[in-house]
This record gives structure tokens, C-alpha cells and sequence, in this order.
């Protein structure tokens, strides 16, 4: 049988049998009016009296508390025969009072009234109350305005309620003051700890952990080597997580289904399917029969690995043996057929789901519709948007995102900035990927100073930009001429730590060419070259085309052979063009280097 929390039993057990409530006034209040009814006190049935109206008023000024805003003005004189500060009272009506923020705050109220005296183990009830409806910070506020030593279980129910609450480094101090008293947390502690880590993603501390637990001598069981293998894949440190695995196996015992789905999902990212074939078999064979969520993590995994079709397949027959996918399952596979762009299988989904009693939610609704933006069905996109506004979604920064997005991907700017000006009169943040979608569709509707202008935004609210955010305005700019400007983005880009795609300087070194300055765009394809990117053909082609126009055929020659060394084939225009130039040319090594280049091009 579980234990009552803290909170109701020390009250239950720990209050002495109320017998006499300090009253203002000589023969008034509770006692007073039943001795006036009841000449004999002593009677058990007069005590029982007296009990009860001492309950019923507890009760009473629990409900003035609840539905009255500004009830410390007035409860005094609402309740003027009662002495508030009598421990026994205000102790029962934290006792009846549920909402432990409302105790707080009655208990706040007390310590300003004269006369009031704090004790321990008032102090004890508030906090465990505090921690056990999780109110972290005001508990952790408590303790620090009231400052009064807490038993070793009332911490370690405090270090759970900060793990839930992500507040983790508070509960490493917490850890540290029990150690210091030379107290060890239970094994269910530790465990609810790693838990909870793993949840917020803090793998530094789950390792922490794990090393002062051993060296308190505290010894892992199957659930704590179950948060050490997802925190090993959380790091990408698969292999590892494989071979705790094996030696939990090997022990004759199994981790949970978590551990294991972790892993299959890592093994579906990185195609091993031969270990995710293992692992299945695993399960079986250690009565961890896999769960919907197992098969879940499977079609992510595949979905996210382009292997969709596969996917789609494994869902169908999940379903044939009788699994109930459940919305997630749903969402993810709806996804992965709209990336397949097979919107008539996703649709189907869409309405089978419905009728599985499951509604969609607004991350299944943005799927959806980003499948339709993306699949030029952009009348379907805003009457689905329409729909899920109608269902009282849509209010988030991600749903604005993606119809901007679809807005900006047809052209329909002036329409998608209307909705990033709505956001803000809704409160809601503009992110990078806002920004990004208006920068790419104003250049695109060559608008390119708007597109300036989003970047500039961007930067002023203190965002961090990506390649993206520059670029589309890099290219637009080397298009139009100004190729200074498009430089002095780079320059930004590589100030504020953003690696730039190799397409960007593509466009710069296209740019300069155009610009008539192509000795350094040769400079910049060299400093491609050197970092190990790739340019593109046309990049190539157009620097072998004006070098020999220019008559820069020692250029012109070193082009084309790193062009070949890629792997690119050779325009007859471009090598007709070069033959040209070179016949004209008495240069003995530069013949040579025609002969190699002629041969290699007939070798490929």
C-alpha cells in the first residue's frame, strides 16, 4: 500500500486533539457561545461541539481565501473573534485548504500578524505542500525567506519536485547538502533524478550522477542502466548504449522498452538495419514484447532516412495485426507521405484517423498543410488553415511560419507580410525561419532592399541568423550588379559565425566575373578549392569561357582541370573555345597540357 504524501498525514497524526481555541475576549468565540448553551464543559458531547465549530470555521476562512481577491484586508475583521495565530488553527486550515499556493500565502499573511510565532513543523507542512503539488520555485522561495532545517525526506522530495521541473542544478545542490549530512538518497531517488535529466536533455549531469552514486556505494539496478543507455544515444555514442546493452542481456536481465526504443531509433537514422533486426529479436526473447511506441520510433526512423515507402509499409501492417496507431504514429506518417509528395495516401490517413475518434492536433494540421504548400495545392493549404483556425488552433509561431512560408513560396508576399504583422499585434515572436521566408520571398519577387530589410530586423531583435538568412541576398545582389554589397554580407555572415553554403560563393564568383573582374573570381574559386566545396559546373564553365577571352590560358588550363578532377563534363562550346585559343598559342608546355587534358577528357 503506497504512503499518504506528507503533507496530509503529519497533519493527521502529528496536531494534538484541539481543547482549548485562544479567543479574543473573555467568554466569546466558539467556546464561549457553546459553554453559554452548555454549562458543562467538560461533557464529551460539548467538546465534540466545540471541535466541529472549530472545523467549520477553518473551512469557512479557507473559502474567503479561494474566492476573494483581497481577502488579507478584510479577514480580520471577517472573522473578528478568532486568533489566527493560535498554531492549532491556522494549522487546520492548511489542512483543509488544497491549493498549496493559497496556503503559501495564508502563511505569509500569518507571519506579518503580531504575536505570531513560526515553529518547525509548520514550516514542514508548507514546504511538503509546496513540493508536493511540484510548485518548485515557490518552494524553493520559501525556503530561502524562511530559512529552517528540513529532514533528509523531506529533501529528497524536494530534489524530485526540482528534477520534474528542470530545474536540475538546484537539485545537485540539494544532493550535495544530503551528502554533506552524511545522508544517501534512496536508489528511487537517484533514479527519478537520471529520469528526469535525461528528459531535460542534460546528459553532463546524468553522468555526474551516476558518479557520486557509486561512489556512495549505491548500486544501479536495470532502471538506472536503462537512463544510462538513452543517455549515451543521446550523445551519439550509440555503440556504447550496444554494448551496456549486451551486458545487462548477458546478466539475465532486460532494461525497459524506452532503452530499447532508443536504440532502434538511432539504428533506424543510421541504417543499421541488421542491429535493429537484433534488437527486435532482443525484445522478444527477454518478454519486452514491442509496443506500439517500439514501432513508433521505427517508422520515425525510417521516415527520417528516406526510406518512407518502407515506413508506410511497416504502419499498414501494424495495423492488419491488430496495433491501434495512435495520433503521433498518425502525424508521423502523414508527414512522411507528404514528403513523398503522395498527398492522396495522406489524405486518406488524414480522414481514417478522424474516424478512429482521433482529432488532429496543430502539429498534424502545420503537416498537412505545409504537404499541400509544398505539392502546388495552395487553395486546399488555405482552407485547412481556415479549418484549423475554426478549431481554435493557429495561434503559434509555427503555424504563422508555415503559411508564410507557402505565401512567400507563391509569390503572395505582400499577403504573408500581412501575417508577420499579426503576430506581433497577437504577441506572438517572430523567429529565423519567419524572417528567413520573407527574405527569400521578397528577393525572389526581386524586392531585394525588403530582403534587406527582414535581415536587418532579424539582427536587431537579437537573433542568431543562418546561411539562409543571407543566401538568397548574396545571389539576388551578384545578380544586379552589386557584388561590394554581396561581399560585405559575406563578411557579416563570417563575423556572426554563420558557415556560409557553397552555392554563396558560387554567386560571388559569377558576380565578379559579370563585373568583368575575373582574375579574382579565380582567387575565389581557388579558396573554394582549398576549403574542400565544391562549385558548381556553371561556375567552372563561365571562368573558362572569359579567362580565354581574356587570354589567361595558364588560368584557363588550371579551371578546367580541377573541373575535370570533379567529375564534370565539358561543353563542346567551352572546349572548342579553348582549342581555339590554344592554336593560336606557340607555348610548348601549354600544348603539353592540352595533350593531358584532351586525353582525359577522351579516357572519361
Amino acid at each position: 500500500m503506497a504512503r499518504p504524501p506528507f503533507f496530509v498525514t503529519s497533519l493527521c497524526t502529528r496536531n494534538s486533539p484541539i481543547r482549548n481555541l485562544s479567543i479574543a475576549g473573555t467568554n466569546s468565540g466558539i467556546e464561549g457561545e457553546v459553554a453559554a448553551q452548555n454549562p458543562d464543559q467538560s461533557s464529551p458531547e460539548n467538546h465534540q461541539s466545540a471541535q466541529q465549530s472549530f472545523v467549520e470555521i477553518a473551512k469557512e476562512v479557507c473559502k474567503v481565501i479561494r474566492t476573494r481577491p483581497r481577502w488579507e484586508q478584510s479577514l480580520l475583521s471577517d472573522f473578528p473573534t478568532v486568533n489566527f495565530t493560535d498554531p492549532r488553527f491556522y494549522r487546520e486550515v492548511v489542512k483543509a485548504q488544497k491549493n498549496a499556493l493559497l496556503s503559501l500565502r495564508f502563511y505569509y499573511w500569518l507571519s506579518s500578524q503580531n504575536k505570531f510565532s513560526r515553529d518547525q513543523f509548520s514550516d514542514e507542512v508548507i514546504f511538503s505542500g509546496l513540493v508536493q503539488a511540484k510548485a518548485a520555485s515557490a518552494a524553493k522561495c520559501f525556503r530561502q525567506s524562511m530559512n529552517f532545517v528540513l529532514q533528509p525526506s523531506c529533501l529528497e522530495a524536494y530534489i524530485e519536485c526540482l528534477c520534474a521541473n528542470e530545474l536540475i542544478e538546484d537539485a545537485l545542490d540539494v544532493f550535495t547538502e544530503l551528502r554533506g549530512v552524511g545522508h544517501c538518497p534512496s536508489l528511487k531517488i537517484w533514479n527519478s533524478a537520471l529520469s528526469d535529466c535525461i528528459r531535460a536533455g542534460r546528459t553532463d549531469i546524468v553522468w555526474k550522477l551516476y558518479e557520486d552514486m557509486t561512489d556512495l556505494g549505491v548500486v544501479a539496478d536495470v532502471d538506472t542502466i536503462g537512463y544510462l543507455i538513452q543517455a549515451f544515444c543521446m550523445e551519439n555514442n550509440v555503440p556504447k548504449g550496444h554494448q551496456l546493452l549486451r551486458q545487462v542481456l548477458e546478466s539475465g536481465h532486460a532494461p525497459s522498452n524506452v532503452a530499447f526504443n532508443k536504440l532502434i531509433y538511432e539504428s533506424c537514422k543510421s541504417r543499421d538495419y541488421f542491429r535493429l533486426s537484433a534488437l527486435l529479436h532482443a525484445m522478444i526473447a527477454t518478454n519486452c514484447s514491442p509496443d506500439i511506441f517500439t514501432y513508433q520510433q521505427v517508422i520515425q526512423g525510417l521516415c527520417e532516412t528516406r526510406k518512407r515507402r518502407e515506413a508506410f509499409r511497416i504502419f499498414n501492417d501494424l495495423k492488419n495485426r491488430g496495433y491501434a496507431p495512435d495520433i503521433v504514429m498518425y502525424t508521423t506518417m502523414i508527414n512522411g507521405l507528404c514528403k513523398m509528395k503522395l498527398l492522396g495516401d495522406a489524405r486518406k490517413l488524414w480522414f481514417e484517423m478522424i474516424q478512429k475518434g482521433f482529432n488532429p492536433n496543430e502539429y498534424t494540421y502545420n503537416t498537412l498543410i505545409h504537404g499541400y504548400l509544398t505539392t502546388n495545392h495552395l487553395s486546399e493549404a488555405e482552407s485547412l488553415y481556415k479549418q484549423m483556425r475554426d478549431k481554435g488552433y493557429g495561434e503559434t509561431t509555427v503555424t504563422y511560419n508555415t503559411m508564410i512560408y507557402g505565401l512567400c513560396l507563391y509569390g503572395r508576399v505582400e499577403e504573408a507580410q500581412n501575417l508577420f504583422t499579426e503576430m506581433a499585434e497577437k504577441g506572438l515572436l517572430h523567429d529565423v525561419i519567419t524572417y528567413n521566408s520573407l527574405i527569400q520571398g521578397f528577393c525572389k519577387n526581386g524586392k531585394i532592399a525588403e530582403g534587406l530589410q527582414f535581415l536587418y530586423e532579424l539582427l536587431k531583435q537579437g537573433l542568431q541568423p543562418s546561411p539562409a538568412s543571407y543566401t538568397v541576398l548574396i545571389e539576388k545582389l551578384c545578380e544586379v550588379g552589386h557584388v561590394e554589397e554581396a561581399k560585405s554580407l559575406w563578411n557579416d555572415m563570417h563575423y556572426r559565425g554563420v558557415k556560409p553554403a557553397a552555392s554563396t560563393q558560387d554567386s560571388i564568383i559569377l558576380g565578379l566575373i559579370k563585373q568583368g573582374y575575373v582574375a579574382e573570381g579565380v582567387d575565389w574559386l581557388s579558396s573554394m578549392l582549398k576549403s574542400r566545396l565544391r562549385p558548381r559546373r556553371k561556375t567552372f564553365e563561365k571562368l573558362v569561357y572569359h579567362l580565354c577571352q581574356a587570354d589567361k590560358l595558364d588560368n584557363s588550363l588550371f579551371v578546367l582541370d580541377y573541373m575535370l578532377r570533379l567529375g564534370y563534363a565539358v561543353r563542346e562550346s567551352i572546349f572548342r573555345s579553348l582549342v581555339n585559343k590554344l592554336c593560336k598559342d606557340n607555348s610548348h608546355q601549354i600544348e603539353m597540357q592540352m595533350g593531358n587534358i584532351v586525353y582525359a577528357i577522351q579516357g572519361g
